[in-house]
């Protein structure tokens, strides 16, 4: 199908298409089914291409109304939004290097993989996690080497949270270079992606990790055994440059869950003012009208700064303020959350706490923002780092 490209027709096309996959989450959730279902319906929507130029057949979103379409996705199923969000990670930045002047091998990459998206439908995810690191590029322990006849590079290492595992076409896959430190973990910013597909020799998945929330991201530790992987495959065809890029444009790497977790909040509030009115008296009673008030308050709040936020980066990509802004929405998303999780809670009583009410799966769900890059105290190190003036260009200011 070919995707609309106004804003309006992209949120109805979301709106419907989360009206479809919204009943599976729950059977998902509660482990009933893998949770395939709804990413066959994402890869049939057509919105694998959001972020992809309109002129080789995407809808070419910006990332400001790129968080806004997540963000209704996320209202109706959590996380498949967190999923597909997995997705335009890697995708990002072909889509921010449109109309860049790139070399060869950078070009030949680009128009390969918008093209596996756009006419195969092949949906991609990221691969950066490791144990007792989280998705820091320092000190990454997966390595690569070129091989002998220089045609391949050739991976090896294990990531222990991978979305998408066993659904993903390919999976962006971070990793050092060999320099003999592999043993100690020793930190390099020798940094680059490749994309490995599911069914490359010496790629493996463990099984599916029945956490707390979240169940419907497929998320597994993934092993690379010796995986080669051609030349052609390795992201833009540069080597070495992933940290640098992540400090200078951050808002991929740490700041694309915002949208799927103020999704997640609107149908927090959403659910609770449908259980309220639902009680003409307690609809009609001035306390429950104040609490309510607060939830509205607090969610178009955080609504007004993370696309003010979304909207600056799409007009000043990699500025210092887009930077520390993508920041503070992904803060505030991760604050308003649980705040109106305990505002529901109030106000709905057992319903709030029943496994037969969506609020339940909701209240956990909006608690795992906070272990989404970057978390709460990363984003207000980085506010602060801003406020004294340190030089946010710098790889040497961060943990990354």
């Amino acid at each position: 199908m070919t995707l609309p490209t106004s804003l309006d027709d992209l949120l109805k096309l979301a709106a419907q298409t989360g009206e479809r996959i919204a009943p599976l989450a729950a059977g998902t959730d509660a482990g009933r089914d893998d949770g395939h279902e709804s990413y066959r319906i994402l890869r049939e929507s057509g919105l694998l291409a959001l972020l992809v130029p309109r002129h080789v057949g995407g809808a070419g979103l910006g990332f400001g109304d790129y968080w806004r379409v997540l963000a209704e996705l996320g209202a109706h199923h959590g996380a498949a939004a967190l999923g597909l969000n997995m997705h335009h990670v890697v995708i990002g930045a072909l889509a921010d290097a449109d109309g860049t002047r790139l070399p060869p091998a950078a070009e030949a990459f680009r128009t390969w993989m918008l093209g596996e998206v756009v006419n195969g439908r092949k949906l991609f995810a990221s691969a950066t996690s490791e144990a007792g690191r989280g998705a820091k590029l320092r000190g990454m322990r997966t390595r690569y080497r070129l091989s002998e006849d220089g045609a391949h590079y050739i991976l090896s290492g294990r990531k222990s949270f991978v979305s998408l595992a066993g659904v993903a076409d390919y999976y962006v896959v971070a990793a050092a270079a060999d320099n003999g430190t592999e043993e100690s973990g020793e930190d390099t910013g020798e940094v680059s992606h490749f994309v490995v597909a599911a069914d490359d020799p010496g790629v493996t998945f463990g099984a599916v990790q029945h956490m707390a929330a979240m169940h419907g991201t497929s998320t597994a530790p993934m092993t690379l055994d010796e995986v080669r992987v051609p030349r052609s495959r390795l992201y833009l065809g540069v080597e070495g440059m992933s940290l640098f890029k992540v400090v200078r444009e951050p808002h991929w790497m740490v700041a694309g869950y915002t949208g799927a977790y103020l999704g997640i909040a609107e149908a927090i509030f959403r659910h609770t003012v449908d259980h309220v009115t639902a009680s003409p008296a307690r609809a009609e009673s001035p306390v429950v009208q104040q609490e309510l008030g607060r939830m509205s308050a607090r969610l178009r709040s955080a609504r007004a700064l993370v696309h003010e936020a979304g909207d600056l980066v799409t007009a000043e990509r990699g500025s210092l303020e887009a930077n520390a802004m993508v920041h503070a929405a992904k803060y505030a998303v991760g604050e308003v959350g649980p705040q109106l999780a305990q505002d529901a809670l109030r106000l709905c009583g057992s319903a709030a706490v029943s496994r037969s009410h969506p609020l339940e799966r909701l209240i956990r769900e909006a608690q795992f923002a906070h272990v989404m890059p970057a978390k709460p105290q990363e984003c207000l190190e980085y506010l602060g780092k801003a406020a004294v003036g340190v030089n946010l260009y710098d790889a040497r200011a961060f943990a990354w």
